[in-house]
């Protein structure tokens, strides 16, 4: 007999899985913080009345609205953008942090160049990229990916520098060679913590965005909110803009979370 689809998973004992009433936990909590601070957000608008506060109604409407027009073109565009800086920074720091794992000279020599790099916030170089890579989606996309860089880098570069060694000698003893190692052994131990470096650093490259999106640029979800707040003083669209960029920032923290889960499920046993 088949299992039905909203029937929870059961394990071989016939307890549900404990994984799916977590995620079924969470969900809900999630849907409860949301409409709390949709209620918030109603009340002071009630309350205050000012132009500049639309109700959450005014700009969910205006949102649903302009996603079939501009809004969605800006949506795209900066989606777009930070899925490139993401893909960039996973490619390039990747291999990078595992190299300087597997290698303490390397690292020793590099260390204090990612001591004095990491901790610079990368915001203040949007200027420096506009001016060196001009206008387009090159200078946005190098922003965000620089901010991802270093945070994947550090972490992976420690993920590979802590594996264990009894389970590299025993890796060894089966006849593997660098190249069996670092692909059975360092690249998976990797894979959590890339994907941690990721969610943590998605909200920090998403307000990165923004900024980068005010200069040398017609398109992005930062120039609309903008120039609608600032430019034509239509507040319910920037609002509707406002949204969309914390939905894109939150749909890919989810959509991270949940590969790690599933990509990484053997940490849970």
């Amino acid at each position: 007999m088949t299992q039905s689809v909203n029937q929870p998973a059961e394990r071989a004992d016939g307890t549900a899985d404990p994984r799916d009433e977590t995620a079924r936990s969470r969900g809900l909590s999630l849907l409860l913080a949301a409409l709390i601070l949709l209620l918030v957000w109603e009340f002071v608008a009630l309350t205050v009345q000012i132009p500049i506060l639309p109700t959450p109604w005014a700009a969910l409407s205006t949102l649903v609205r302009e996603l079939g027009r501009d809004l969605g073109r800006h949506f795209l565009a900066s989606l777009l953008r930070v899925v490139a800086s993401i893909t960039l920074a996973v490619a390039l720091a990747t291999p990078a942090g595992l190299v300087l794992g597997q290698s303490q000279r390397l690292n020793r020599l590099l260390s204090p160049f990612i001591y004095l790099l990491y901790p610079i916030p990368k915001v203040v170089l949007v200027p420096i990229v506009l001016l060196f890579l001009g206008v387009g989606n090159a200078p946005k996309i190098v922003i965000v990916t620089m901010i991802l860089f270093f945070q994947i880098l550090v972490l992976v570069r420690d993920s590979a520098a802590n594996i264990q060694p009894e389970i590299l000698t025993s890796v060894r003893s089966l006849g593997a060679g660098r190249r069996a190692l670092f692909r059975f052994v360092y690249l998976p131990a990797s894979v959590p913590a890339v994907l941690t470096a990721v969610r943590q650093s998605i909200g920090t490259a998403v307000a990165v965005l923004y900024i980068a999106e005010l200069f040398a640029t017609q398109y992005g979800l930062g120039y609309y909110i903008y120039i609608q707040g600032s430019t034509l003083f239509d507040y319910p669209k920037m609002y509707a803009g406002v949204i969309a960029m914390s939905v894109l920032g939150l749909g890919l923290y989810f959509v991270v979370d949940a590969v790690e889960r599933r990509a990484c499920r053997w940490m849970e046993a």
